[in-house]
C-alpha cells in the first residue's frame, strides 16, 4: 500500500499481495474463456475501469457492464454506453441487486463468444457452453451479479473490497459458464481524482485512506454540483457554506451528531454522509462527467 496526502493532493494505492497474485492468475486463465465481462461502477465508469485489463485479455472479445446503474444518473449512463460502443466495445447498464439488464448482458456475452464457438464447431468439436471471465475492481458487484444470475446466494459477498480471493468456475446455465476472479486494482493510481472517486464509492478499503481529507473534497464536489440534493436531504438553507468543514458541522448538527456540550462529532457525520451516498439515499450520482475524446 502506498499513500501520499497533502492539503491539495491525494494519492491512494492499495495493492495487497492477493491482488498481485490474482492478476497473474487472470493472465494464466484468460486463454480458457471465449469472452470477458468487465464490470465497472456506473457512477464512475472511467475511474473504475482497470487500465491493465486490456493488456491482460489481449484480443478476447469484451463486454462492459455498467453495474449499480440504479445509483447513477440515467442520462450519463446512456452517454457512457454510447462512448464504449464508439470504441468498438459491447456495453450494457445493469443492476445486479435487482437483475435489471442481466438478460441483455447474457445476450451480448453470447454474441461476443459466437465467433469462438463457431470456430470450434468448424473444427468438428461439439458445441459447448460459452465460457466467460468476469473482471473488475473490488466492490464493483461481481459476486452479486453471479448470485443474481444463479438465483441464489452461492458466491460469498460482502460490502467491502477484497472478499473473493480465488478462481471459481460457476455454471449459470447449460449455455453459460463463468470464471469469477478477485477484484483487482492497478499497482499505482496516479490521478488523485481517480483515487478520490474509488475511495468514495468503496473500491478502496476505508482503512487505508484519510477519511477527513476524502470527505472534505467530496463535500466540496457535492456543494458545487449537487447543492440542492444536500439541501433537501439535510434540511439546509441555500446557498450552502463554501467551507467544507463548516458544511460538515452544519450537516452533523442537523443529523444529531452531537457530543456533550453541543460539539458536532465530525467523524460520525462524515461516515453518515458517505454511507448515505453509497446506499443511494442522496439520490443518483455520476461522478465521472468528462467523456474521453472520440477519435
Amino acid at each position: 500500500m502506498y499513500m501520499e496526502n497533502s492539503k491539495d493532493n491525494m494519492r491512494i494505492n492499495w495493492f495487497p499481495g492477493h491482488m498481485a497474485k490474482a492478476q497473474r492468475m487472470m493472465r494464466e486463465h484468460v486463454k480458457l474463456v471465449d469472452v470477458v465481462i468487465e464490470l465497472v461502477d456506473a457512477r464512475i465508469p472511467l475511474s473504475s475501469a482497470n487500465p491493465v485489463i486490456a493488456d491482460i485479455i489481449e484480443n478476447k472479445p469484451r463486454v462492459v457492464a455498467l453495474n449499480k446503474a440504479d445509483l447513477a444518473e440515467t442520462a450519463w449512463t446512456e452517454r457512457w454506453i454510447e462512448t464504449f460502443r464508439s470504441q468498438g466495445l459491447q456495453a450494457v447498464a445493469i443492476d445486479s441487486m435487482t437483475g435489471k439488464g442481466t438478460k441483455a448482458l447474457i445476450s451480448k456475452v453470447e454474441q461476443g463468444a459466437s465467433a469462438a464457438i463457431a470456430k470450434l464447431v468448424a473444427k468438428g468439436v461439439r458445441p459447448r457452453a460459452v465460457r466467460a471471465m468476469i473482471l473488475g475492481i473490488p466492490n464493483v458487484g461481481k459476486s452479486s451479479l453471479i448470485n443474481r444470475l444463479l438465483g441464489s446466494a452461492t458466491v460469498r459477498t460482502a460490502d467491502k473490497p477484497g472478499v473473493t480471493r480465488g478462481k471459481q468456475w460457476i455454471k449459470v446455465s447449460n449455455n453459460l459458464e463463468l470464471l469469477d476472479t478477485p477484484g483487482v486494482l492497478w499497482p499505482k493510481i496516479e490521478d488523485p481524482s481517480v483515487a478520490l472517486r474509488l475511495a468514495i464509492t468503496g473500491a478502496i478499503n476505508d482503512e487505508v485512506y484519510d477519511l477527513e481529507q476524502v470527505m472534505a473534497k467530496f463535500l466540496t464536489m457535492l456543494r458545487e454540483d449537487y447543492s440542492e440534493r444536500l439541501s433537501e436531504r439535510y434540511k439546509l438553507t441555500l446557498p450552502l457554506p463554501e467551507d467544507s468543514e463548516e458544511l460538515l458541522r452544519l450537516i452533523g448538527s442537523k443529523r444529531g451528531c452531537l457530543r456533550s456540550g453541543g460539539v458536532v462529532d465530525c467523524d460520525k457525520a462524515r461516515k453518515i454522509i458517505l454511507n448515505e451516498f453509497r446506499g443511494g439515499k442522496l439520490g443518483q450520482f455520476t461522478l465521472d462527467r468528462q467523456l474521453p475524446d472520440r477519435e
